[in-house]
């Protein structure tokens, strides 16, 4: 099995059945696929103790780490045979407090797959549907030549810092003005 010749979702299905080892990211936050198709899958997930936080619940990043791999194997399910994928922005969303040694159900559905990005949506519920944790999650899509480039990346997040900054002088009521070139 070569998985450099297999699409995504053929990719996604081989690790749901155990034809291929599951990353060891299930092994730190126990998840393990339960449901795999065309821009859907489903995890069950279940946090423990080693997911407490310091005020002793679970910990919200056992959501966004369960959260972030649902959508982003949703993602990759959309992809051709050879291409990648990488998150850009996770937007995480806390219901209620999540709870210890339950069963739970995490979904993660692509919403839009274009030329340029790729958006999915995933959901944490327990077995009656109540929703504990939503995410919108947001990936360059491979289909984009320009996302695959190294320069793509280091553009958008000093793109993002020039944001950052401009806010706070902006705030401060100091001026700034800040120009830079274009890498590409």
């Amino acid at each position: 099995m070569n998985i450099q010749e297999m699409t995504g979702l053929e990719i996604m299905q081989a690790f749901a059945s155990g034809d291929i080892p599951a990353p060891s990211i299930c092994e730190t936050i126990p998840m393990q696929p339960v449901e795999v198709e065309y821009g859907r899958v489903v995890f069950s997930a279940q946090a423990d103790k080693r997911h407490t936080n310091p005020l002793g619940g679970v910990h919200g990043g056992f959501a966004a780490t369960v959260l972030d791999s649902v959508t982003g194997c949703a993602t990759h399910t959309v992809l051709a045979a050879g291409e990648g994928y990488g998150t850009t922005d996770l937007n995480v969303k806390m219901c209620r407090p999540l709870p210890f040694n339950k069963q739970l159900i995490a979904e993660g559905k692509v919403i839009n797959a274009g030329r340029n990005l790729v958006i999915s949506e995933g959901y944490i519920r327990d077995e009656d549907g109540k929703l504990y944790a939503c995410l919108l999650y947001t990936s360059p899509s491979p289909r984009d030549r320009q996302s695959r480039s190294f320069a793509f990346f280091i553009e958008y997040y000093l793109d993002f810092a020039d944001q950052i900054i401009n806010l706070f002088c902006l705030f401060s009521g100091i001026t700034c003005i800040r120009r830079r070139r274009k890498l590409s």
